[in-house]
């Protein structure tokens, strides 16, 4: 069973043409963000530029916000987010914002009002942090990047 969090939204002044974030189906993780740019923003093949969304939100404390790309996006037009997921934390009230990057071989438009990116609202742990001067073994022991994959 689904478990409602309740997440405050607030529009940051002049974006009132834009649409709220909703989840697009019963069974979506993720709800859409837009982008609240004053006119058309061109991305060139290989240059990132931070998209505002026009929102503010509070996320309750035990969860986070997860920024994610959009897939339709990144398969047509090579356009995806750095910094991927990034995190709204709990604590943060300022302006959410999307660090967009073209990674395809033709110019992108970022219109007003387009679909962006997407976020998941997770729940998260904070760890008990312990300094030791041994850790235990495992199997795996200090194999690293790819030392657990083909050969």
């Amino acid at each position: 069973m689904l478990q409602d969090v309740r997440v405050m939204i607030q529009r940051l002044p002049g974006t009132d043409d834009i649409q709220l974030p909703e989840y697009a189906t019963p069974g979506a993780a993720a709800f859409d963000l837009r982008a609240a740019v004053d006119g058309d923003v061109i991305l060139q093949p290989g240059e990132r530029k931070l998209i505002p969304t026009g929102l503010r939100m509070a996320i309750p404390h035990g969860y986070e916000g997860q920024v994610r790309p959009r897939s339709g996006l990144a398969i047509k037009h090579g356009i995806t987010m750095l910094n991927t997921p990034g995190t709204i934390d709990s604590d943060y009230r300022g302006p959410v914002a999307v660090i967009m990057v073209n990674l395809g071989g033709e110019p992108f438009i970022v219109r007003r009002g387009d679909r962006i990116a997407q976020l998941v609202i997770a729940p998260v742990m904070q760890a008990v942090l312990e300094e030791v001067d041994e850790l235990p073994d495992t199997e795996r022991g200090e194999g690293g990047f790819g030392s657990t994959g083909r050969k």
